[in-house]
């Protein structure tokens, strides 16, 4: 059933369910996990993540980036995939 012939409550909760872009205010589909650690709080193991859609990767990266807390960046999938 394509989205259009879906009922609008189905379509609603699929949206609320699927993951999606930690962006402020953006609530587009996730495609990638930023990892990352605040070293002050955080032991070196532990990972938090933030969502990202494609538009909000860079930007995203960026800000943990020039803190010095990113760790990673991969495919939801690849995230997923590896259980953590």
């Amino acid at each position: 059933m394509s989205d259009e012939t879906q009922p609008e409550t189905q379509r609603d909760a699929e949206r609320e369910t699927r993951p999606i872009c930690s962006a402020k205010g953006c609530r587009t589909a996730a495609v990638w996990v930023l990892a990352w650690n605040n070293p002050k709080l955080h032991t070196p193991e532990r990972r938090k993540t933030w969502l990202a859609c494609d538009e909000h990767r860079e930007h995203l990266s960026q800000f943990l980036g020039v803190r010095g807390f990113l760790k990673d960046v991969v495919t939801l999938a690849e995230w997923e995939a590896r259980g953590a």
